[in-house]
């Protein structure tokens, strides 16, 4: 089946938006069209389909079932042909701009601020996207050139295979507790004591998280956990709130005065290894070679 002509890149960057927004007038706005041009847009492309995407309810449009059918290719799309026009420009010598990078939530503490500004420095000309997310999600996306290189904590089964992965910084893991805790005053924490304390964690899709159940693994039994979050700062709050204790990296202790970080013991001693990857196959990328360059001079501790 060939795609009709009325079926155009331009109307499916306006049929994406409008899912996304559900109002004409902020639509036009942020495509940079008129909201008859908006209308006329999504008309035409129902046209090209040949099947309705969208009820009418006086001058609403309430999105069909097939216009989520649709949205799903269409955006696959969109972004398969944003990257083809950048490979094709890099190919040719005209490298994009844009650069992509994902990181973990707890790394917008000290290191991306600093790696970002120095980045900058080296390349004034790049606008960088930045994308925050758990270690698994930051790694699909990756995966699927959704993003072009990323910061997260690279533990003995990430996929390296298709990667380079360049070293930073390694970080503990301690045992956090509210600063008015019994256990505030200690220098090293024995987890064994921790029977029937409560603790708050992060989700399964987090390195974090693989610490803490690690970490209790060689203690030998499950903590009970009262709560789960989706973001190391949320978590960070409910642990200076005295929801309960938590393992955290250490560079989370610049982020609140109100939560004590202390060392575990040896034998359940740990640290997360944070490293940028980025594929193999764009190592020569120029703006991925200025990234590279600036993360393996990168020192936390400075």
């Amino acid at each position: 089946m060939q795609v009709d002509e009325q079926v155009t890149f331009r109307k499916l960057e306006v049929f994406l938006a409008f899912l996304e927004l559900g109002n004409m007038n902020r639509v036009a706005e942020a495509v940079g069209q008129s909201t008859v041009s908006v209308h006329r847009a999504l008309h035409s492309l129902e046209e090209g389909l040949r099947c309705p995407l969208f009820r009418r309810e006086g001058r609403r449009l309430i999105p069909l079932a097939a216009a989520y059918a649709f949205a799903e290719h269409a955006g696959r799309a969109v972004r398969a042909c944003v990257d083809g026009i950048e490979a094709a420009r890099e190919a040719a010598g005209f490298t994009t701009a844009r650069l992509r990078i994902g990181a973990l939530y707890s790394l917008t503490v000290r290191t991306l601020p600093r790696l970002l500004m120095r980045l900058k420095a080296r390349r004034p000309e790049l606008d960088v996207e930045l994308t925050l997310g758990s270690n698994r999600d930051l790694l699909d996306k990756l995966n699927d050139d959704r993003l072009d290189a990323i910061v997260i904590a690279v533990q003995a089964d990430t996929p390296v295979a298709e990667l380079i992965a360049i070293p930073m910084f390694d970080d503990e893991i301690c045992f956090a507790t509210p600063r008015d805790s019994r256990y505030a005053d200690r220098r090293t924490i024995d987890l064994q004591e921790m029977r029937g304390e409560k603790f708050v964690s992060l989700s399964e899709d987090f390195a974090t998280y693989r610490d803490f159940v690690q970490a209790f693994e060689i203690a030998g039994f499950r903590p009970e956990i009262a709560m789960r979050v989706g973001d190391i700062f949320s978590l960070t709050n409910l642990v200076s709130g005295g929801v309960g204790h938590a393992l955290l990296p250490r560079r989370v202790e610049e982020f609140t005065p109100q939560v004590r970080f202390i060392p575990l013991e040896a034998r359940y001693a740990t640290s997360q290894h944070i490293a940028l990857l980025l594929p193999r196959k764009r190592e020569r990328n120029p703006n991925l070679l200025a990234l590279s360059a600036e993360c393996r001079m990168f020192k936390w501790r400075e």
